[in-house]
């Protein structure tokens, strides 16, 4: 199962949705943010377009970086789309490793949460911090608070 993950995988890698170029970049107001994994030097450019409604009509991503961080802006790219800004904050790191569907190792795992993290940065219209390397449900009640 997990080979068909990987294909999948590098399918968005190679071929990936929601990117400029060849995409045209978003104006008129999109929410924008842009970082980079220090670790490694991934880099990626998120702009958002939300609608009179409330929710993302439209993502565009730019950067570059390995193919765990690409292909999770890609399939992520492709949920967010419909949800508000809100919602997006809401996401976890679970939200990008269910995407991604196999085993991410704790050297590359900024590399899968770079995406959330520029998205989440977007929607807020401010930097967050990198998801906690421990999922929420597994912290201490203490850590949680």
């Amino acid at each position: 199962m997990d080979d068909l993950y990987r294909e999948n995988i590098l399918d968005h890698y190679k071929h990936p949705h929601n990117w400029s170029p060849p995409e045209p970049e978003l104006t008129d107001g999109a929410l924008e943010f842009h970082d980079l994994n220090p670790l490694c030097g991934d880099e990626l450019r998120v702009q958002l377009a939300v609608g009179d409604d409330g929710r993302i009509e439209n993502v565009r991503f730019s950067g570059h970086g390995c193919a765990i961080s690409q292909a999770a802006a890609s399939m992520a790219s492709d949920e967010v789309k419909g949800m508000t800004p809100a919602e997006v904050l809401r996401l976890d790191r679970s939200f990008v490793l269910d995407l991604l569907g196999i085993d991410i190792s704790a050297t590359r795992i900024k590399c899968a949460l770079l995406p959330l993290k520029v998205l989440k940065s977007a929607s807020l219209g401010d930097v967050v911090a990198w998801e906690p390397d421990t999922p929420q449900s597994e912290q201490p009640d203490d850590a949680a608070a």
